[in-house]
This record gives C-alpha cells, structure tokens and sequence, in this order.
C-alpha cells in the first residue's frame, strides 16, 4: 500500500533524506523513529506530495505521489506536524469543509462527519471556535480530517503529540482497531507507543535508515530513545 523507492530530497549543499527505501503492506503499523533533524518529517511530506523528491518514487496504494497526485492522495490520510486549521471555523464547519473538498455531500458527508468526530471524541467541542480548543483538542481535529474518507494509508506525524495520558491512549487503541484494515505511518518520539501499536520499526538518523525491524528486536526493556540511537550508531564501530 505504501512504496517508497530511494527517495531523496536536499535542499542546496544539504541533503535531509538519503536514498531512503520501504514499503508498508495492509495490516502493518510502521513506528518511524529518528533525532530531531533526521528527515523523518521531510520523509512523510515528500509520502504525502507536499515536498517534491530531488530523486526517487513514492506510491500510495500503487499511485506515484508526483505523477498521480489526485488518485494517490484519495487513498491517503494525512496529519502533519502542526496541522493546519481555520482557527475561526468550529469544529463541525472545519471538518465539513474537508468533507466537501473529498466529494462528500447531504447524508453522506453527515455520516462521515459523525463517524470522524465519535472517534475522535470531539462531540463535546463540535460547535467551538477551533482557536478556542486546548492542543489536544487541536490536535484531535487535525487526526479526524485524516480520518474522515476512511483511506486505506494513514500517515500520521507525532498523532499523540499534547494528548494528555488517557487521550493517548484512546489514540492508540483507535489505530489498533484500524490496523488490520489498512496500512499507517507514525512519526513519534514516543518508545512506549512503539511497542503498544506498531508492528514494525524503522529508525532514521541524517536522512538515512539505520534499522528495519520489530520493535522488539531494536530496543530493550527501559531504553530511552536516546540509547537505542547511540547502540545503533556505536554498533558498526564497535565490530570494527
């Protein structure tokens, strides 16, 4: 569902994301792990068509991202790092907006609506001014309109990022309920959500992947995210 095939992208002399190669099939949940810096987000951006490659393919459910934009994009859900929103619009008004923008009209655009909102939990703001929400509720908003054509690729950048502990966990479990029926991407920094949702775990560090595995195999019980980085860049000098 997912195909990325040596990606790449610099900007001028640096170079943010190097010869990158993955794919995501149906039922997995892909964690995607690296420093601050290491070209996790340009990596998502360049999946989602809104930084274009210096080289290499992306696909989304077989569409190429740059050569069938439309198709791909159809297929896809997408929440960005600091998702943008008509801070003006209530909640309601902002995911109608997109609604419409994905086709949907009448009955139809009503039931996405509340599909989207019940599993977000965002019944109780559904009237509120978006720039009047906390940024958990923001935040909440920004996963819903990924949710809301029910696409079969999620890719989703820091998706618990300012969710208090049991908004995290709701989170969690709706991508766990997700799961079997399509392919996601998740951008965190988080280990302990990781190992609770993700099948899958490929860490990236100066725009290139060091690790491709379970998340099991790559990190140990009471790891901070710090110490696997340095066990995988120690690693290679160390057998040496």
């Amino acid at each position: 569902m997912i195909e990325i095939e040596r990606l790449t992208r610099r900007f001028g002399a640096f170079t943010a994301v190097d010869d990158v190669s993955f794919t995501v099939a149906k039922g997995e949940v892909l964690g995607f792990l690296g420093p601050n810096g290491a070209g996790k987000s340009t990596t998502m951006k360049m999946l989602a068509g809104f930084v274009t490659p210096t080289s290499g393919t992306a696909r989304i459910a077989g569409f190429d991202i740059a050569e069938q934009p439309v198709q791909a994009k159809r297929a896809m859900g997408f929440l960005p790092e600091g998702a943008p929103t008509y801070p003006e619009m209530t909640v309601t008004d902002f995911l109608a907006f997109c609604g419409r923008i994905r086709g949907f009209s009448g009955r139809t655009l009503d039931e996405k609506l509340a599909i989207a909102m019940a599993q977000t939990q965002l019944e109780g703001v559904r009237l509120q001014p978006i720039e009047t929400l906390s940024k958990g509720f923001k935040r909440r908003v920004g996963l819903a309109q990924a949710l809301l054509h029910d696409p079969p690729v999620l890719v989703l950048d820091e998706p618990t990022d300012g969710l208090d502990p049991n908004q995290k966990h709701e989170v969690r479990d709706l991508i766990q309920r997700m799961a079997p029926d399509k392919a996601i991407i998740i951008s965190t920094h988080i280990l302990e959500e990781v190992s609770a949702v993700c099948t899958r775990a490929i860490i990236i560090a100066r725009g290139k992947v060091l690790a491709d595995s379970p998340p099991a195999a790559l990190m140990r019980p009471g790891q901070t995210l710090d110490q696997v980085f340095r066990d995988l860049t120690l690693a290679p000098r160390e057998a040496a």
